[in-house]
């Protein structure tokens, strides 16, 4: 199982505790992505419960969005699934809440500002907090327009994680850097989401440019798929983040089993970062 806490009354966000207590035990961390309402609105919390099972250190649920900039397919297809299967954003808050009190890992809400402003942003981030989420990941939203979601987040001690790409100049990698208080969004590819046979060449590289700027936690996202990948990233980085290709592997599957395909594809993942 991932490193978990208790979770009391949730007062503060326990994502930067997080990456201390992983710091200090050499530990890194392994992020699922989890569209809400896929396979279905009652299977989303038996995937959530597999993934921690399977050594999730935190969860990533995303709240489906009709268009969305950063996604892929895979991604694109699970959340035109759950949208027209009626999933929208309270059922989102819902499975949370279901989900938070049976866990002992972080969950964070990815999801678009679009969402966040229909919602009410004052409202989003009261609900979020009200159902035990710890953290926010905005893809769509750049520091520079996030002031106001940036206070409200603070005054409900969510944290609030910002993405940076590798065409990011120093300058702006420092700006997202002092914006974030939950962890560094490190996207590894020029594109969309989305499995991938190889990494980008210049990763490593990077990720290193990042670490020299900042003391924040940094984790990868976008186009990590296998267990070798997992494990070269996870030499360099503080955590890693699985989407598309955890989705991909529970695709298809019956609902029953879906559980156990996601603990099977995401063990893989958590031996190959244990092992170095």
């Amino acid at each position: 199982m991932g490193v978990g806490f208790g979770l009391g009354i949730l007062p503060v966000s326990r994502i930067p505790a997080l990456f201390q207590l992983l710091k200090g035990a050499h530990r890194t961390a392994l992020i699922p992505y989890v569209t809400a309402g896929f396979p279905s609105r009652r299977s989303t919390l038996d995937l959530l419960l597999g993934a921690e099972d399977a050594g999730a250190d935190a969860i990533e649920l995303g709240i489906p969005f009709s268009d969305p900039m950063a996604d892929g397919p895979v991604i694109q297809g699970t959340s035109h699934h759950a949208l027209a299967a009626g999933m929208r954003v309270a059922d989102a808050f819902r499975i949370a809440e279901r989900f938070v009190s049976r866990s002992r890992v972080p969950l964070l809400f990815m999801t678009y500002f679009n969402l966040v402003i229909q919602h009410g942003l004052r409202d989003f981030v009261r609900d979020a907090h009200g159902a035990g989420v710890e953290g926010l990941i905005v893809p769509d939203l750049p520091p520079e327009e996030a002031e106001e979601l940036q206070a409200e987040a603070a005054e409900a001690d969510l944290a609030l994680t910002f993405l940076c790409a590798p065409t990011s100049s120093d300058d702006r990698i420092r700006r997202i850097c002092r914006a974030t208080t939950g962890f560094v969004y490190l996207v590894a590819l020029r594109g969309v989401t989305g499995a991938r046979a190889v990494l980008p060449a210049d990763l490593t590289a990077f990720v290193k440019r990042v670490r020299a700027l900042t003391d924040q936690p940094l984790c990868v996202g976008f186009g990590i798929s296998t267990p070798d990948q997992a494990r070269t990233v996870g030499r360099i980085a503080d955590g890693v983040i699985v989407g598309s290709a955890l989705l991909k592997a529970v695709t298809g599957v019956l609902p029953g089993k879906v559980p156990y395909a996601a603990q099977d594809f995401l063990r893989t993942m958590r031996a190959a970062l244990d092992e170095g």
